[in-house]
């Protein structure tokens, strides 16, 4: 009889050695829970951007019958996205944000991927520069001295006031020195034995073993790039140096003089100018993120756990 029962719970605590148990199936009603969870923040996410693409191509007489924001439009037209493109206005700000955004990315790449390695290795100098990193995460820099230095330095109204404050961010300096850490010595020591130099096994052997962190911390790095106007707003003056962020901004703050900022007429309401803005400034970055997907969730996921 004992032994009957041995066997019987052995049974029912057997499982898969190579699934583990938070792994395994789970119920008909915990699918159907996650799923409608999904489809609620899936419903979240892309309603806001329907109703701007609707409201793009609506026409004034639905605009106003909905209040201001149309979900499916009735009669839809091209006629906003055809007024921002008349001007070279919309074109310019386009041009001005790819040339920050690419310029800033790969400048903000060099030097997080550099300084990253230089202090995940064991140097004696590691340390305190690891320590004044995480010190800018509790203190930034105030407005004001930050704007003397912009000045001092001479960059007002230069394209640069919008991509040298940028090129380096704390969190994605922990991100990449965390994944770097991982990274068997053993592989780096061997290599130095072989006569390879640092500059050597960073780009040969660190970088093409760390793609995924690299792609997700680029991907950080151009979207704050892409989505910041604030420094456009403080440090440039000359309007065909704004990107295109300032430009959707002032016509968010100027709603009815939106065609007027363009220089040109037209009978599409303001709404819909607006939306088109928008549009065109949310297409560089959701054309980027499918090719980097792939590499989000290895990359996101960096250092939370060690062997």
């Amino acid at each position: 009889m004992a032994s009957t029962l041995l066997k019987r719970n052995d049974k029912a605590l057997s499982f898969d050695p190579k699934r583990p148990p938070w792994q395994e199936r789970p119920s008909l009603l915990q699918q159907a829970i996650k799923s409608l969870v999904l489809i609620l923040f899936s419903l979240s996410i892309l309603l806001p951007i329907l109703l701007v693409v609707s409201t793009s191509l609506a026409d004034n007489e639905q605009i106003v019958e909905a209040g201001g924001f149309v979900l499916w439009p009735e009669r839809p037209n091209l006629d906003a996205y055809i007024t921002i493109f008349k001007g070279p206005l919309v074109l310019q700000s386009l041009g001005v944000s790819l040339f920050i955004t690419s310029v800033g990315t790969v400048l903000a790449l060099f030097v997080t991927i550099t300084m990253a390695y230089a202090t995940s290795r064991p140097v004696l100098f590691g340390r305190p520069i690891v320590i004044a990193v995480l010190f800018t995460l509790l203190f930034t820099p105030g407005l004001i001295p930050s704007f003397l230095m912009i000045r001092q330095l001479g960059l007002l109204d230069s394209l640069w006031s919008l991509i040298l404050p940028g090129v380096f961010a704390a969190f994605n300096f922990v991100v990449m020195r965390a994944f770097f850490m991982n990274i068997p010595g053993e592989l780096i020591e061997s290599a130095r034995i072989d006569g390879a130099t640092d500059w050597q096994i960073l780009w040969r052997i660190v970088v093409p073993l760390s793609k995924a962190v690299i792609a997700v911390v680029g991907l950080f790095y151009a979207v704050s790039f892409w989505n910041s106007f604030f420094n456009a707003l403080l440090y440039i003056n000359d309007q065909s140096k704004w990107p295109i962020q300032l430009l959707l901004r002032n016509f968010v703050v100027q709603s009815s003089g939106a065609a007027e900022q363009l220089g040109i007429s037209t009978t599409a309401p303001p709404q819909s100018i607006q939306m088109a803005v928008v549009v065109v400034a949310l297409v560089p970055i959701l054309m980027v993120y499918p090719f980097l997907q792939r590499h989000f969730t290895k990359g996101v996921i960096t250092g939370a756990v060690k062997g």
